[in-house]
């Protein structure tokens, strides 16, 4: 049996797409499931991060004492996956009447490579607001789409149209801000776990301040969730992604984004630290 974790219904007429074919599990045990790695969702070294995070929010979602909708998401990579199967066990550790508490665990091999925890939260409605404020851009369509260098097989789920930093060149840029629109290649509605993968959709921050392609490798991201799931399904396919770097010290640095709609709603916050080598001229 594979479980069906985003509560996505497929009918007749639609076809699961290569998303939730690499999010798909299998129960294994109590508060387990089997994930496995996709080629489609590779990376330079193992799967991209965002497909592995989307994967453990899934895990979550598909547990039958699930309550509520994911509100935070926090992924750290203990180690590298291999291709192949994987397991994840998840367990909720606390019960509110508003929000749910989980703690995450990826093995493979008999080795930890992910721990986490999940945040989720009954929807409140209420009084609104929002401080952050979208970048004022032109619409997509105003941009070309990016021709990447596709070294990753990760890089051919998303179209890119950059608005402002462009795509990782050998001159430095001095400055780790890029802003560009971001959608799916495949025709898939948003929801939680798409958003998760998404919010890693950035380059690392270190290719454009330096202009070199450094060794680096995301050891904790966590992701903030601003909207539920119905808001989500309406939401258009072209997201904006703003992403930049505070500092890159004693070989990290950290890497935040922010995923807007077109109308200016701010759909997700994330955050992430990095792991970077850089060799010396």
């Amino acid at each position: 049996m594979t479980l069906s974790p985003t509560g996505r219904r497929v009918g007749q007429n639609q076809v699961m797409t290569l998303f939730d074919d690499a999010i798909a599990l299998t129960p294994d045990g109590e508060n387990a499931v089997t994930a496995h790695t996709h080629p489609a969702w590779g990376n330079m070294v193992g799967p991209f991060g965002g497909i592995t995070a989307a994967t453990a929010l899934a895990a979550v979602q598909a547990h039958p004492d699930a309550i509520g909708e994911p509100a935070a998401l926090t992924v750290n990579f203990a180690g590298p996956l291999t291709e192949g199967p994987w397991r994840l066990r998840v367990r909720p550790v606390r019960t509110n009447r508003s929000n749910q508490h989980w703690l995450i665990l990826g093995e493979q091999d008999g080795q930890t490579v992910l721990t986490g925890t999940a945040l989720l939260a009954l929807p409140h409605r209420g009084w609104e607001a929002q401080d952050a404020v979208m970048p004022v851009v032109d619409a997509p369509e105003a941009y070309p789409v990016a021709e990447i260098e596709r070294t990753s097989e990760w890089l051919n789920r998303y179209r890119m149209r950059f608005v402002s930093g462009g795509l990782p060149g050998p001159t430095p840029t001095g400055d780790a801000e890029s802003i560009c629109w971001l959608s799916q290649t495949e025709l898939r509605p948003w929801d939680h776990a798409a958003i998760a993968a998404a919010a890693d959709a950035s380059f690392p921050r270190i290719f454009l301040h330096t202009g070199m392609r450094a060794a680096t490798g995301t050891v904790s991201m966590t992701t903030y969730f601003h909207d539920d799931a119905e808001v989500l399904a309406g939401t258009p396919e072209q997201l904006l992604l703003q992403a930049a770097a505070s500092r890159f010290s004693e070989g990290m640095f950290d890497q935040h984004a922010r995923l807007f709609a077109p109308d200016g709603r701010l759909v997700a916050t994330s955050h992430q630290t990095v792991y970077y080598k850089v060799r010396e001229p």
